[in-house]
């Protein structure tokens, strides 16, 4: 049976030209009319003409040409103003004899095909719009495809009428690059590609990048954080409806379908939130007094600390970073260190040369050499551009960005460069103001997060599921709102995790944060009570908003620059306080904050200090333990392995 047809909007008058003269003659011009048509589940742009001119040219759509190498600007901008109608992706082809006798004799309707064209608004990328002031109007339609349709002019104006219709069926965003041009997005993808393209980790050079989202939103996201990713599609789209438990329970089923895990509820009874605050940094004085008079550290332990409880001032950072991240191990004397920068310096050295010396003939032939260079001279050229020690052009600090990150490639062959690393690199270079401390430095810091770009987004997935589970035993209303909204996977979390909430504070609180961070207290895992702060800060403003899908990612995405570090440290502290001193906490919680198995905690006014503090590799291992998947429909679910399972995870990394 024929899906019956709805016209929603129609208007006359808008005309194709033909001629690329910049006063065409009437024979150039084809009237036509535009509609948005409904068809069943479908919503259809089409164009029909009303008839021919004698002399009209062929017009013939072909796809763009990779080897030209043309941005979608240098496409669409002819230079002048409204007339010119056959961009660079639409050619014309020679007329038939047949043709030609049909054209040169009178006037009559022109066949539905010859000119006119629909599409599904589901295949709209982008429409581009002329310079206003300039003569007619016209838009331009340009598909997934990248099938760009000829120029339509508006005779007797529409377009702002034919644009508001749209919005109907299409969401229409002004590319921040280019205010003429508009991008199309379905409601349900537009919220989440607007929150990650914010974040420029993805490929520039990716003109196909809108199409690849609109097609593949998950797949298109989170390949241009790490490679190319499949998470999203375990993660947030259940594409088989309701994945079964191992035991047979939908109501309880894992994301992953984990074999060996049964089951058991456990409701976990908060206490009262206790009140932190904050101690004053730790200065360079301070720092100094810490080291006995062969310059090691008396006691790593307290020294932690109070890095923790108050982070550091600048002049004490260049030392304490290079302890906090491993590249000198508390108890080495100042001689020990001296040692360990001579054999460091050499080492690096060796690896920055494996690459300097490679040729451009070499390289040529390296594709993985040549494609890691491409990537990390984009990424260098716009890290932290605002920060005066990497502004202007020829900035020595982008050429030490430049070199490092190139020679970690050398270093970690198997994992190279990954967009995403320059955020964590440059305020480690900024700190210390050396090349070979900030390249160790670095690697520390990528021991702890090294997993978050790995192709597989399995650590991304785990700490995502992670933090689901400690906001559910925190907040198990919010929790519930989340999922009412499908917001449950907690996606817009995603960047604060991948580059430890780099874009979400200053770059003064950054290096705050990060400090506290590193010392591993008060507990393995301190980042996602760092998350739930964010979350907890935010309850009120999510829940009492009516807010839905689209709305969350956008306000999550607008906290950036806006939150105060000290007032989320404080927050993340006492959550962690709070949980610390529930006894009926569950166990994987338990495990997850590195608390005593099988023990009830007790308050404490010093809980923090409690915990030994953890190397980067410990406190890796700790983050990551096994937690239950973010879509458990209690507040009480704690997965917990069967015997069988408990043996094979203890083998596992």
């Amino acid at each position: 049976m024929e899906q019956e047809l709805t016209v929603a909007f129609e208007k006359d008058g808008v005309y194709l030209h033909t001629s690329a003269k910049r006063h065409p003659d009437q024979d150039s011009l084809i009237p036509g009319v535009i509609r948005i048509i409904e068809k069943g589940s479908d919503t259809l742009l089409q164009w029909t003409p009303i008839e021919e001119s004698s002399d009209a040219a062929q017009i013939t759509y072909t796809k763009k040409d990779p080897v030209g190498c043309q941005t979608e600007e240098e496409i669409f901008d002819p230079g002048y103003e409204p007339d010119w109608a056959v961009i660079s992706t639409v050619g014309t082809r020679a007329r038939t004899q047949e043709e030609t006798n049909v054209a040169s004799g009178p006037k009559s309707p022109v066949p539905r095909g010859q000119w006119a064209f629909s599409l599904s608004l589901s295949e709209l990328k982008s429409i581009r719009k002329s310079k206003p002031g300039l003569g007619w109007s016209y838009l331009i339609f340009i598909t997934k495809d990248g099938i760009s349709i000829q120029a339509l002019h508006f005779h007797r104006g529409g377009t702002k009428a034919l644009l508001k219709a749209l919005c109907k069926y299409v969401i229409l965003a002004t590319s921040p690059k280019d205010s003429r041009l508009y991008l199309v997005y379905t409601h349900d993808s537009y919220a989440l590609s607007h929150s990650f393209d914010e974040l420029q980790l993805f490929d520039d050079s990716s003109s196909n990048l809108v199409s690849r989202f609109l097609q593949d939103p998950y797949a298109a996201t989170f390949g241009g954080f790490s490679k190319v990713t499949n998470f999203f599609r375990g993660a947030l789209h259940h594409e088989d409806g309701v994945i079964q438990h191992s035991h047979g329970d939908p109501a309880a089923a894992n994301v992953e379908d984990e074999t060996g895990f049964e089951v058991i509820t456990c409701q976990a009874r908060l206490g009262e939130r206790p009140s932190v605050q904050r101690e004053a940094p730790v200065s360079e004085q301070e720092w100094e007094q810490h080291l006995d008079p062969d310059g090691r550290v008396r006691d790593p332990v307290a020294l932690r600390r109070r890095i923790f409880a108050g982070g550091l001032n600048m002049s004490s950072r260049k030392e304490a970073w290079k302890c906090l991240l491993g590249y000198y191990s508390w108890d080495n004397t100042s001689e020990e260190n001296k040692a360990q920068v001579r054999r460091k310096t050499d080492e690096y050295f060796r690896m920055k040369l494996q690459w300097k010396s490679v040729s451009e003939e070499q390289e040529q032939r390296n594709s993985l050499l040549r494609g890691y260079r491409s990537l990390i001279e984009r990424d260098v050229s716009r890290t932290d551009r605002n920060n005066k020690f990497y502004e202007g052009s020829e900035n020595p600090g982008l050429v030490l960005l430049n070199d490092v990150l190139m020679t970690y490639c050398m270093y970690n062959f198997d994992l190279g460069y990954v967009q995403g690393m320059s955020d964590l690199l440059s305020p480690i270079l900024y700190v210390t103001q050396n090349e070979v401390d900030a390249f160790w430095c670095f690697c520390g810091f990528m021991e702890l997060v090294h997993r978050n770009f790995e192709e597989s987004q399995e650590s991304m997935k785990r700490q995502l599921s992670q933090l689901n589970l400690l906001l559910r035993v925190l907040d198990p209303p919010l929790c519930d709102f989340l999922d009412s909204k499908e917001s449950g996977t907690f996606c817009f979390c995603f960047r604060w995790i991948l580059i430890w909430f780099k874009r979400e504070f200053a770059f003064s609180e950054i290096l705050q944060l990060w400090e506290v961070l590193w010392t591993g207290l008060p507990c393995p895992n301190f980042h996602l009570l760092v998350a739930c702060g964010i979350l907890d800060a935010e309850r009120q403003a999510l829940m009492n908003s009516g807010f839905g899908f689209n709305e969350i990612l956008k306000h999550i995405n607008e906290l950036t620059m806006k939150m105060s570090v000290e007032d989320i440290l404080c927050r993340a502290e006492a959550i962690y306080r709070q949980l610390a001193a529930t006894p009926d906490l569950p166990r994987n919680v338990q495990e997850l904050l590195g608390l005593s198995e099988g023990k009830s905690p007790t308050p404490s006014t010093d809980t923090a200090s409690s915990p030994q503090p953890l190397s980067p590799s410990q406190a890796q291992e700790m983050e990551l333990t096994d937690s239950v998947s973010p879509s458990q429909p209690d507040s009480s679910i704690e997965i917990l392995p069967t015997e069988e399972a408990s043996t094979s995870q203890s083998l596992s990394p």
